[in-house]
């Protein structure tokens, strides 16, 4: 069957491209990825977006990795409580936070550390080629189980430098019960960033990432080179009010903002 429904914060390119997620690709207007043990075909025509070739009972999957509860509209109207905010989400108005399992989302940001998106998707496909269960449309992302007992050695053929050793160092760490993934959900923010920090390579953005898009802690708050330079350039006595709980959403619409207002000298 196919799922449509219509939405008034949902730009396919803005969510899939945006760099929370890694296995996506366009080719003439519709949308391609995998995720989980599921394939996503999406199309977005005349406001309507339909999700394709799919079983009803996939429809909750679905409403929650697009995180569907979440009233976005509501979100830009509290945001836009801040001048800087409001043209941000004007640009952005279609992006949503992807509600992405705990460990593609470790492996995955661990290996997006000093690499572009292009690049980090091509270490992914690799991972998932050598490790992971092949199905006629793709290969999934490998379990954890899969991957217990990796060496970076062994990892060389990813071609993920210095990041297979991290790789490496948190297999080792979830294999032996130091770190269980599961527990992080009902960890406050503050113990389940110091839980991912034990990994090797994992610093406060890896682990605000993974926080993020892993475990949906929206006061996490991913601080690259350009959020760092907003909230030095528009935001040097602290974060405005109106994101507090939900930096972690702001920040994707602050992003995009600050590329084009600092990095383009017009700020």
């Amino acid at each position: 069957m196919d799922y449509s429904f219509t939405c008034d914060n949902f730009e396919p390119d803005q969510i899939l491209f945006c760099g929370q997620a890694f296995r996506f690709r366009e080719e003439e207007g519709v949308y391609h990825g995998i995720v989980g043990d599921r394939y996503l075909t999406l199309t977005k025509e005349q406001g309507r977006i339909t999700i394709h070739d799919i079983e009803e009972e996939d429809i909750p999957f679905w409403n929650n990795y697009f995180d569907m509860d979440t009233d976005y509209k509501a979100l830009i109207e509290r945001f836009s409580a801040d001048k800087h905010l409001k043209e941000a989400c004007k640009e952005k108005s279609g992006i949503r936070i992807l509600r992405q399992s705990p460990f593609e989302a470790l492996i995955s940001f661990i290996i997006s550390q000093n690499n572009n998106i292009k690049r980090i998707s091509g270490i992914i496909e690799r991972l998932c080629e050598m490790y992971g269960e092949k199905k006629d449309f793709g290969y999934l992302f490998p379990t954890e189980e899969r991957l217990y007992g990796v060496t970076a050695e062994e990892l060389a053929p990813l071609r993920a430098g210095f990041r297979a050793k991290y790789i490496a160092d948190a297999m080792s760490r979830l294999q032996s019960g130091e770190i269980v993934l599961s527990d992080i959900y009902d960890m406050d923010y503050e113990r389940a960033k110091e839980q991912l920090k034990k990994i090797k390579g994992v610093g406060e953005k890896v682990a605000d990432c993974v926080l993020l898009f892993g475990y949906y802690k929206t006061e996490a708050l991913p601080k690259d080179v350009w959020i760092k330079r907003v909230i030095a350039e528009f935001y040097p006595d602290g974060l405005p009010e109106c994101i507090k709980g939900y930096e972690g959403i702001a920040q994707q619409y602050l992003f995009d903002y600050a590329r084009r207002k600092i990095g383009d000298g017009n700020g």
